[in-house]
């Protein structure tokens, strides 16, 4: 149900350069309402500072695998995305996460040997051009006003990103990160739907936690993020309707027939 963004360059980006007003001087920065790069995905990166609102609206998972990371859930299933339409346009109102308002910049370490972070963009991208319309990326040799607004944001996501590889680490510490499993049984439906591939906090392990653990976990802003993020999970049904409504709940294979008697 949930995965990673691949390994070689992050989820949605195709290209990366660093911006250099030699090179880039006539880029601007193009607005746009839709996200078509989003339009078929169906879990994107969430940071903590995101938890409290984006719960209303997705499900949180954590990612299988080493290094998890926060989810929310667009679709339950590869290739869907139940509040995008196929141009990109949300279908209803939503919170959009920042990992996408994020794109198409970056800041990426360039050279693995230092710890520098220099800002890039994705060439690919159609949200940056050099047509007539647009916010100037640069004036003259300068960073504009546009642009500065933009590494602001960026360097504001960094380190909400690093606080949330602390808070995720933290979890697996407490041994509190499980294998997930959601059943989901449609009316008429021959057998359940079952989703799996990702994690979720074990509520048996944070019932069983002493009370000087979970005044640690209160006081040092894991609790609330933890109880958003189980909240959270009660929306699966939701989508999994939403799903059913749009036709994009894919077929179920027949059960197997029983044994025929001896």
């Amino acid at each position: 149900m949930a995965t990673q963004p691949p390994s070689n360059l992050p989820l949605f980006y195709k290209n990366l350069q660093p911006l250099a007003s030699a090179l880039h001087g006539k880029l601007k920065a193009q607005s746009s309402e839709k996200a078509s790069f989003l339009a078929s995905t169906h879990a994107v990166p969430l940071t903590i500072d995101e938890f409290t609102i984006a719960q209303r609206f997705y499900p949180i998972v954590f990612s299988a695998g080493e290094n998890s990371v926060p989810l929310a859930l667009m679709g339950l299933n590869e290739g869907v995305n139940v509040f995008i339409d196929a141009e990109g346009k949300p279908l209803n109102p939503v919170y959009i996460p920042a990992y996408v308002r994020r794109y198409p910049y970056i800041l990426a370490r360039m050279d693995p040997s230092k710890e520098e972070l220099t800002l890039c963009f994705d060439p690919d991208s159609e949200l940056v051009g050099e047509s007539e319309d647009g916010q100037p990326l640069f004036d003259g040799d300068q960073p504009s006003e546009t642009l500065t607004g933009i590494l602001k944001f960026c360097e504001e996501f960094e380190g909400s990103a690093q606080r949330t590889n602390a808070f995720v680490k933290e979890l697996e510490t407490l041994g509190l990160l499980i294998d997930g499993e959601v059943s989901v049984q449609p009316e008429g439906a021959p057998q359940p739907f079952l989703y799996r591939g990702f994690k979720m906090v074990d509520e048996n392990k944070l019932r069983e936690m002493n009370g000087d653990q979970l005044r640690k976990i209160n006081q040092n802003g894991i609790l609330p993020l933890v109880i958003a993020h189980l909240f959270s999970l009660t929306i699966i049904r939701e989508i999994f309707g939403r799903q059913l409504q749009q036709g994009k709940v894919p077929e179920q294979a027949a059960p197997a027939p029983a044994p025929a008697d001896a």
